[in-house]
């Protein structure tokens, strides 16, 4: 099963979702230090990455987007999913400036969402800067909440996470 073969349709707003493929690594390898500063991710990291979404043991899915079907990309994202019975993980969401506000980070996480359903994940989970109000009402008004908080988790700058976190079925009755 290919938890990703459903990003490639385009959304209401416009914004069109594919599957992250090799050839995207160098541009999302630029975008990382722009959207993510001292906290960006190594190309050789984005490349391990994107290495677990094929192949026996792939456990993670990432999408880009576009808002054209040939547009340069605007936004990606990641989650890891592992064996589809627990919890997955939001890994990674970003949206370049001159596309925010656009319906491009909700196209992302709702395809993911989707895809952490079809595998048989109970929830997903993410972290996000305490400081960061505008991802976490974003995250809120997806159905996720609060559960925690993890002290110290980024580096540059130093600050706190908000753990959350999105049921997306009940546990099965024992």
């Amino acid at each position: 099963m290919n938890p990703s073969a459903s990003a490639a349709a385009p959304t209401p707003q416009g914004v069109r979702l594919r599957p992250m493929t090799p050839r995207d690594l160098e541009m999302v390898s630029r975008l990382e230090p722009e959207l993510f500063g001292a906290e960006a991710w190594s190309p050789a990291t984005l490349a391990a990455e994107l290495d677990r979404t094929t192949g026996p043991g792939a456990d993670r899915a990432y999408l880009v987007a576009h808002l054209e079907d040939a547009g340069p990309i605007v936004g990606y994202a990641g989650l890891w999913y592992g064996d589809g019975r627990g919890d997955a993980d939001l890994l990674t969401i970003a949206t370049v400036p001159a596309a925010r506000r656009r319906g491009v980070a909700t196209a992302l996480l709702t395809s993911l969402l989707s895809t952490a359903a079809d595998v048989g994940c109970r929830a997903v989970l993410l972290e996000v800067r305490a400081s960061n109000e505008g991802a976490q009402r974003l995250y809120a008004a997806h159905g996720f909440a609060p559960v925690g908080r993890r002290r110290r988790y980024y580096l540059a700058p130093v600050e706190d996470a908000v753990v959350m976190r999105r049921v997306l079925r009940q546990p099965a009755a024992s």
